[in-house]
C-alpha cells in the first residue's frame, strides 16, 4: 500500500484510545513502517462536556434477560425512541427485541434490529436516522460504523462492557500485548467508538448508558475530558435521560452552541445578530 504513495495519512478521534502515541502506532502498525511515522492531534469541536453524560446503571443484575429488556424498554420510552442499543451478543439482541418490540410499537416507538429484521445494516441504519421516534439494536457492526447527526439519535445503550472474546487468537494477541493491558485498550477503544456514535455535528446532546455495575474505573479514560460519569440505579438514570433529553434542554443546548458562535465571529470583528 504504500510503495505507489508519496504519503499516507490516517485519522481517526479514537486513534490513541485514551493512550499514548506508542499506543495508537502500535495498534495501526506503524511500528512496523521503514521510516518512523509522524503524528499530530487537534482538539475537538464539541463540546462534550456541556451536551452529554455517561450513567453506568448499578440495578441490572448480569445474566437476567427479564431486568436486561425492562431497562431496555423503560429507557427507550423516556428518551421516546432516538435511541441506538448495542450487545456483545445475536443472543441476547434477539431475546431483548422479542420481549420489548410489541410494547413499544404500543407506544408509537417503532424497534428495529440488526439480526433479526430481514433488512441489511445499511438500509437499518437509513430507516432508524429518518424517524426520530425509532430505535435501534445491533451488534459491533453498528457500534464501530454509524452516522446519525441529529434529534434521530440521542441516547446509547450497551448492554455491558465489552470485553474481547475469548478465542485463540485473542490469546495470542493478548500475549504479545502485555496480558490484562492489551484487554483495557482494546475495550476503551470499543467504548470511545460506541460513545461517538452519540456526538456527530454541533448541536447534538445525548446520553450514553452502560447496563451494567461491573464498569472498572481504570477504563472510564475512554470518553473524553470533561464529560460527566455517574453510577445510578435505573430509576434516577430514567429520570437524568428524561431531564436532559427533554425539549427544553436540547434547544438550550443548542443555544449555548449558537452563542459560542456568535462570541466567536464578534471576537474577528464581525458583528453579528440574534438572527444570524
Amino acid at each position: 500500500m504504500l510503495a505507489p504513495a508519496d504519503g499516507v495519512l490516517v485519522t481517526s478521534a479514537t486513534l490513541r484510545g485514551g493512550e499514548d502515541w506508542p499506543a495508537a502506532h502500535g495498534r495501526t502498525g506503524a511500528v512496523h513502517l521503514p521510516h518512523p511515522a509522524s503524528h499530530f492531534e487537534a482538539a475537538s469541536p464539541f463540546d462534550y462536556a456541556g451536551c452529554s453524560e455517561v450513567l453506568i446503571v448499578t440495578d441490572v443484575r448480569q445474566g437476567d434477560i427479564a431486568a436486561l429488556a425492562g431497562a431496555y424498554a423503560r429507557l427507550i420510552e423516556a428518551a421516546r425512541g432516538g435511541t441506538l442499543g448495542l450487545f456483545t451478543a445475536i443472543q441476547r439482541l434477539k431475546a431483548v427485541h422479542a420481549r420489548i418490540a410489541d410494547r413499544l410499537a404500543r407506544g408509537g416507538l417503532p424497534l428495529l434490529a440488526q439480526h433479526v429484521d430481514p433488512i441489511d445494516a445499511g438500509t437499518l441504519v437509513d430507516i432508524f436516522r429518518d424517524d426520530p421516534r425509532a430505535s435501534l439494536l445491533g451488534t459491533d457492526a453498528l457500534r464501530d460504523g454509524v452516522d446519525v447527526p441529529g434529534e434521530s439519535l440521542r441516547l446509547v445503550v450497551m448492554e455491558r462492557v465489552p470485553w474481547p472474546r475469548p478465542t485463540v487468537l485473542h490469546a495470542a494477541r493478548r500475549m504479545a500485548g502485555g496480558g490484562s493491558a492489551y484487554d483495557d485498550r482494546v475495550v476503551r477503544a470499543r467504548l470511545a467508538q460506541a460513545f461517538g456514535r452519540l456526538i456527530r455535528r454541533q448541536g447534538d446532546c445525548g446520553v450514553f448508558v452502560v447496563l451494567s455495575a461491573a464498569f472498572p474505573s481504570r477504563l472510564l479514560s475512554a470518553f473524553p475530558a470533561g464529560v460527566a460519569v455517574h453510577r445510578v440505579p435505573l430509576d434516577e438514570a430514567l429520570s437524568r435521560v428524561e431531564q436532559r433529553l427533554a425539549t427544553g434542554e436540547r434547544r438550550n443546548c443548542d443555544a449555548d452552541l449558537g452563542e459560542r458562535a456568535g462570541l466567536a465571529i464578534e471576537s474577528l470583528g464581525e458583528p453579528v445578530s440574534k438572527s444570524d
